[in-house]
């Protein structure tokens, strides 16, 4: 019986398969070989050697906790000499544990495919390690993370989550641990350097951090360090708003190395140094043509100060404080820039430059840049980046030589900028950022991949995802993501409500990106169509679901429950029918409605219920998260967020100006057939070819699934029509004559070199209309197209069409480039009323077939 499902995947003879069907190399049941963790009140004592890093010996502390949390038993820890025992746990990394490399010289551990290799680890029971012990549990890493995954990896076996403490997160007790006999790992990572950003994080972590640690310092960071760690990710960009790592804590640094974290700084802050150290240290412009000698030597400091630590330099260089550059600034002079920063990073380490790991940001304009020719060393990793909204701006081209350095990206599930900031809650669905993060790495990009966290909470299920992900790409199919979040559920919470609290992780994220809080209105959603009425019947009804599992969870589990599930949900609800009744107190006083007043008291009462929910969050846990939902999110009126949440007007009237109320009205359905409204994965028949194949992406973007082709790599269709790959859609429609047809489609940048992603659409033998995504979109503020796109996390596109004949007809939807993702369809002959989301699917949109989804769903 496996404890807990696992997250990640065992090797046996060679095989590896992602445990997402609940398999797990610990059990509490005794089998046949296996090896006892602890039984009867006793637990196998750990030993490693003195000499290893000191990041494995305090993670062994940690597996020694871990033991306890679930079995109330602790283990000895020994450094010294073997622990007395027929069974111990043996844990360090080969080339720095005498222990662990005595094993490989007697041939007792195989260590081939691990040694040597980056951030590999092996568990193994080994009989006889050493005189006096029968069997060992042998836990060796090819280098430091390497052994530390390995120990975090059997602490999560157990059944300790990485989030116990970031997420409070209680272990369900055990009264016996074995280890099946077996070798188990989870081989080399696929993208080198996997981490986080804290960014943007005033004023929630800020304010939670002063309270609980005195300030963003190392009692804080120790706690992330961790967190990253057992989550098997590497790398961190620190807290930068107001905020220095190595100026303001000098053992910041010092226990990041320790632990075995591999720092970097943003992608406008160069050689290690925080921007608010140019502002604490500065002298002169930021302007490297007016002021070089005194930027050089700031760097030079931040060279000085990292010594041997490991990092990832960022080179090249922004305008202060995130801005653009000087419009003066030119190619040359940026290459000039990183030219001597590398000057300063091989004089001050010893050694050339290109041995000291580097990246260069092609954050906005800085792309721009290099589209114009900019070049920097090939050892320098190229951090490609998305439009700050999760969608990739840029990735290699196919076929291009290789870089020394390779490629990264930078990621955002949280952002300032516009068109309106959003950072209070978490508004990214998992299907997305696989199907982004998986055309990455279909593209090579392998490197780093960062993403922009904000204050951390409450993004905790994507920063595991992302983390995971990037562990190994080929792990996690398109169709196995619900998996991936019923097996996180689990995780947390156990078995028996695991189904149920997936999905409604999933749904409140889903929601949550059609329009993000901090964009929404009275005017988002049509009251006229009942849209607005259903948008907050969904909320309800998944608050009324998230509220009945509370119910049933045991009073050590709801702190949890809470941060993770039920508060999000009930704060997005909330918001949703304040902004509702809004509209409708506005409506009301339109036309002088008896219900006018009593709507405008409503939306105080739910007002005020916001800060209640807040309130609730911040008494979690004895007040252990206080402030870290302090963020605004009620009444922007610009890309910036207000000082305070500021309730949005409403209207009064006096009681002798009114007339009856009028009820809201449902939902509008299609009506004589005047347009048919498809979801995406409702083909008829897809026609695949040219090694081309129709997927669907499930519950991708507002309908429950969207469809795309795969291998994203296969260039474009030069002249669709015929045979070349297409989805076929059977509609009837009443009339003959003009119609329009809608495409919906995911917000997906043009990441490659040309005018803009293509699709064709076309009816029955005509013609396929080509139409292009990208036309007059530029990922930037002040571009309409793409502040709409993003806004609305929609691209919709149209094409005309005349019908000869009515009856029914096929729509064919055509491939023309690659990662063109299809949502909806809706085909109008004047009867779509205007709305958000527009229409739902019509009963007519349906017509599935039983061969519809065989051999096309999530294969790669």
């Amino acid at each position: 019986m496996a404890l807990f499902l696992a997250t990640g995947f065992v090797i046996s003879a060679g095989q590896s398969a992602w445990a997402l069907d609940g398999t797990s190399y610990v059990t509490s049941k005794k089998q046949k070989a296996s090896f006892t963790l602890e039984a009867a009140g006793k637990a196998a004592p750990l030993y490693a050697s003195a000499s290893d890093w000191p990041g494995v010996l305090r993670a062994a502390k940690d597996l020694q906790a871990d033991i306890h949390r679930v079995t109330n038993v602790t283990p000895t820890l020994t450094t010294d000499k073997a622990p007395a025992g027929k069974e111990i746990v043996l844990v360090g990394t080969i080339g720095k544990s005498p222990l662990i490399d005595q094993l490989v010289r007697d041939k007792k551990l195989d260590v081939s495919g691990v040694a040597g290799k980056w951030e590999v680890f092996v568990e193994q029971i080994v009989e006889k390690p050493m005189p006096g012990v029968e069997r060992a549990l042998v836990i060796a890493g090819s280098d430091k993370r390497g052994t530390i995954y390995g120990i975090y990896d059997l602490s999560k076996e157990i059944g300790v989550s990485p989030w116990y403490w970031w997420a409070d997160v209680p272990t369900q007790p055990q009264k016996a641990l074995y280890v099946s006999a077996g070798r188990h790992t989870q081989g080399e990572p696929k993208v080198k350097y996997r981490g986080i950003f804290i960014n943007d994080e005033a004023p929630a972590l800020s304010g939670w951090a002063k309270e609980k640690f005195g300030g963003v310092n190392s009692k804080m960071y120790t706690h992330m360090f961790e967190l990253i760690l057992r989550l098997k990710g590497n790398y961190l960009w620190p807290a930068m708003w107001g905020n220095a790592f190595s100026d303001d804590d000098p053992q910041n640094p010092v226990l990041a190395d320790e632990y075995g974290i591999v720092m970097g700084t943003s992608h406008h802050e160069p050689l290690t140094r925080a921007h608010d150290e140019w502002r604490r240290y500065g002298k002169g412009a930021w302007n490297y043509q007016t002021n070089p000698e005194v930027l050089q030597e700031f760097w030079r400091g931040g060279m000085k100060r990292m010594g041997t630590r490991e990092n990832v330099v960022t080179v090249g260089m922004r305008g202060d404080g995130d801005e653009p550059m000087s419009e003066g600034s030119n190619i040359a002079l940026l290459e000039k820039i990183v030219a001597d920063q590398r000057k300063i990073i091989a004089e001050t380490t010893g050694k050339p430059a290109e041995q000291t790991p580097q990246m260069w940001a092609l954050y906005k304009e800085v792309q721009d840049y290099y589209d114009k020719g900019m070049r920097v060393p090939d050892d320098v990793t190229l951090l490609l980046c998305d439009d700050n909204w999760g969608n990739i701006r840029k990735l290699p081209k196919l076929g291009d030589k290789p870089r020394k350095g390779g490629y990264g990206i930078y990621y955002h599930f949280d952002y300032v900028g516009g068109p309106r900031n959003y950072k209070w809650l978490n508004t990214n669905p998992l299907p997305r950022i696989w199907e982004q993060m998986h055309l990455a790495y279909e593209y090579g990009v392998n490197q780093i991949w960062i993403v922009n966290v904000g204050d951390l909470k409450p993004m905790e299920l994507p920063i595991s995802f992302f983390l995971d992900y990037a562990w190994n790409p080929d792990n996690i199919k398109a169709d196995q993501v619900a998996a991936y979040t019923r097996q996180w559920a689990n995780q947390q919470f156990g078995e028996k409500h695991a189904v149920d609290i997936a999905d409604i992780l999933a749904k409140y994220a889903k929601y949550n990106a059609r329009r993000k809080p901090e964009l929404l209105d009275a005017n988002t959603y049509s009251l006229e169509t009942g849209e607005w009425a259903t948008v907050v019947s969904e909320y309800q009804q998944l608050l009324s679901r998230a509220e009945a599992i509370n119910q049933k969870l045991a009073p050590a589990v709801q702190d949890a429950y809470y941060e993770l599930v039920l508060h999000p949900v009930q704060a997005c609800a909330n918001l949703n029918e304040l902004y509702y009744t809004v509209a409708r107190n506005r409506e009301a006083a339109k036309t002088n409605q008896a219900n006018t007043n009593e709507l405008a008291e409503k939306v105080k009462v739910l007002f005020a219920k916001d800060t209640e929910i807040k309130n609730r969050y911040h008494a979690l846990a004895g007040g252990k998260w206080n402030h870290m939902m302090d963020q605004t999110h009620i009444g922007y009126t610009y890309w910036q967020q207000p000082n305070a949440d500021k309730m949005p007007d409403v209207v009064t009237l006096a009681a002798d100006k009114t007339t009856a109320t009028k009820e809201p009205t449902a939902l509008a359905s299609s009506t004589s057939n005047q347009y048919v409204s498809i979801d995406a994965e409702h083909y008829a028949q897809p026609v695949n070819g040219s090694g081309i194949t129709w997927q669907r992406l499930p519950d991708l973007g507002r309908t429950a699934g969207a469809v795309t082709t795969f291998p994203v790599t296969v260039g474009p269709t030069t002249a669709p029509g015929g045979m070349s790959p297409h989805l076929e859609y059977r509609v009837t429609l009443a009339k003959a004559g003009p119609v329009t047809v809608q495409a919906y489609l995911a917000p997906t940048l043009n990441f490659a070199s040309g005018e803009g992603l293509r699709y064709a659409v076309s009816f029955d033998d005509e013609a396929p209309q080509i139409i292009n995504l990208h036309t007059g979109m530029v990922a930037d503020n002040g571009n309409r197209p793409w502040e709409k796109a993003v806004a609305e996390n929609i691209i919709l596109k149209t094409s005309q069409h005349t019908l000869s004949k009515p009856g029914e007809h096929v729509l064919k939807f055509w491939r023309v480039d690659p990662a063109v993702v299809l949502e909806k369809l809706v085909v109008d002959q004047g009867g779509v009323k205007p709305s958000y989301l527009g229409p739902p699917e019509s009963s007519s949109g349906r017509k599935t077939t039983p061969t519809e989804t065989k051999n096309s769903v999530g294969q790669r």
